[in-house]
């Protein structure tokens, strides 16, 4: 806990953000798993729009670093395209 006022809400601040990011980056996860246990190509693409405009959102907001999601959606598609 910092000493000064302005230092006890930075760290007030900070752990706001740090739940926020870390329920963002759970949610992330969780949508790319969605996409990779889809099985129809159908609902397999639908899931893959719901996951690049997520990706594109936290690149943006620099929760994730904007290569990462370039390779997450590059590999999603991928994946996809080798669906029966």
């Amino acid at each position: 806990m910092g000493r000064t006022r302005s230092a006890q809400k930075k760290d007030r601040q900070d752990r706001k953000r740090r739940v926020h990011n870390r329920a963002e980056r759970s949610r992330m996860r969780t949508v790319v798993k969605k996409v990779s246990a889809t099985q129809d190509p159908a609902a397999a693409a639908e899931a893959l729009k719901e996951a690049e405009g997520l990706l594109d959102r936290l690149a943006t907001r620099r929760l994730i670093h904007p290569n990462k999601a370039a390779r997450k959606k590059s590999q999603l598609a991928r994946a996809i395209a080798k669906l029966p």
